[in-house]
């Protein structure tokens, strides 16, 4: 059994509310000590050991909102590459969306997930099921036998649900098993041939433009739904002002429901669209700077529960298009840490705020193991020097599509090492 110290380490642990300068002692699969008293116990035997001096140590990065092509898509991403490029991002478990070809709408698909990722993945690789079948918006799946097989949470992925009857019942039938319904909203009549944030900015690139409401007005009704039904709602992307004043409503009634948001909502917004870079086709659009700095304040609040890079690699076919026909969507695993620390180093979000949107906050949200450094808990941890300087570089990518929003950005904060359940799988 190999014991790995990490000494004079910044242990940063939104779990425990620790934020101090100590050591941590990983044994096996597990962390054994964390904290300023760790080494009252005397340094182990044989140990391994790790000067992090001037280095965070931090809970492993949970992303609860990944695309991935494989099944069916494996040319833009597979679960193994998908793995690769989260843990050079400091991610050490993914929820992964069930937006494949076929759609992960059945049991026989959730177990192909999980044994294609114990196979081939570095990280872990947790399964999101289907809502409905084919992701149709009708007909549900079966919660029950799904959750069974060990989907974490219910989602359409990048599909609205239009009918308030399926959604109703999706939330009551979730109760039952203590699964979460995640729901990406977006009104498909209201959005039509939307491509971008509706606004003057649009209006000068002769865009047809994506107004505030197709987000909010599909939004307040799940909300409604929430509280008439008591189920688990979680809100996967929310990028407008109005969006979270509605969330926040929701929560002082009482109502069950959570909130996240894309690193790219947080990091940019609609004049990054410049002429017409299609990397910055997205969805939900990229909105006004009063919308963006909506969303930093949301998250230091807790009106946003977490923040998630939304990781949707695209092919060149479907990227080097005209805008409007663009396909939208970009990566992000691994500028997720990098971009989100803009919010540390520019004093909007304090440091463990910020860990516990990437971490702690996704695992309790969707039952994950991970998001701490306790005794007793498995090792999932990055190293990371929150002041070294990098550049975004497309050759540097290690996912299989290089759709970043990030090209030649300046990012603070770099990941080191990242170890999941005491194995490590990245060093820099």
């Amino acid at each position: 059994m190999t014991t790995t110290v990490f000494s004079k380490a910044h242990i940063v642990d939104p779990s425990r509310g620790v934020d101090e300068i100590g050591t941590v002692i990983v044994e096996g699969r597990k962390i054994v000590a964390a904290g300023k008293a760790a080494l009252n116990q005397g340094m182990p035997e044989g140990a391994i050991v790790v000067d992090c001096a001037g280095k965070a140590l931090i809970p492993g990065l949970i992303d609860a909102r990944v695309f991935i092509g494989e099944p069916g898509g494996e040319h833009r991403e597979t679960i193994a590459s998908a793995s690769v490029a989260a843990a050079a991002g400091g991610v050490t478990s993914i929820v992964m969306m069930p937006d494949t070809d076929p759609v992960i709408d059945n049991v026989a698909l959730v177990e192909f997930v999980l044994r294609t990722a114990k196979d081939t993945a570095v990280v872990n690789i947790f399964p999101a099921a289907a809502i409905t079948k084919g992701l149709a918006g009708r007909e549900m799946t079966e919660f029950g036998l799904l959750r069974e097989a060990g989907a974490v949470a219910f989602t359409d992925g990048r599909h609205t649900i239009s009918s308030a009857l399926v959604m109703r019942r999706a939330l009551t039938y979730a109760c039952d098993f203590g699964g979460v319904i995640a729901h990406e909203t977006q009104d498909a009549d209201l959005a039509s041939a939307g491509v971008m944030n509706e606004g003057l900015y649009a209006s000068w690139l002769g865009l047809a433009g994506i107004p505030r409401e197709a987000e909010s007005i599909p939004l307040e009704r799940d909300l409604a739904l929430a509280r008439l039904t008591r189920g688990a709602y979680h809100a996967a992307k929310i990028s407008t002002a109005m969006a979270a004043e509605a969330v926040t409503r929701a929560k002082a009634d009482g109502a069950n429901v959570t909130a996240g948001v894309s690193i790219h909502n947080l990091s940019l917004n609609e004049n990054d669209v410049g002429e017409y870079r299609t990397f910055f086709r997205l969805t939900p659009p990229l909105r006004a700077e009063e919308d963006r700095l909506a969303m930093i304040e949301a998250v230091k609040d807790g009106t946003i529960d977490i923040i998630v890079s939304s990781h949707d690699p695209q092919d060149v076919d479907t990227k080097r298009l005209p805008f409007a026909d663009a396909a939208a969507g970009a990566i992000g695993l691994e500028t997720l840490l990098g971009a989100a620390l803009r919010l540390y180093h520019n004093g909007d979000v304090p440091l463990l705020r910020l860990i516990e949107t990437l971490s702690t906050a996704p695992a309790r949200l969707f039952g994950l193991p991970g998001g701490t450094l306790k005794p007793g808990a498995v090792a999932d941890l990055a190293v990371v020097d929150l002041d070294e300087p990098w550049v975004v570089s497309e050759s540097g990518l290690r996912s299989r599509s290089k759709n970043t929003c990030f090209e030649g950005a300046r990012l603070q904060g770099k990941v080191l090492q990242t170890m999941v359940a005491g194995r490590t799988v990245f060093s820099a």
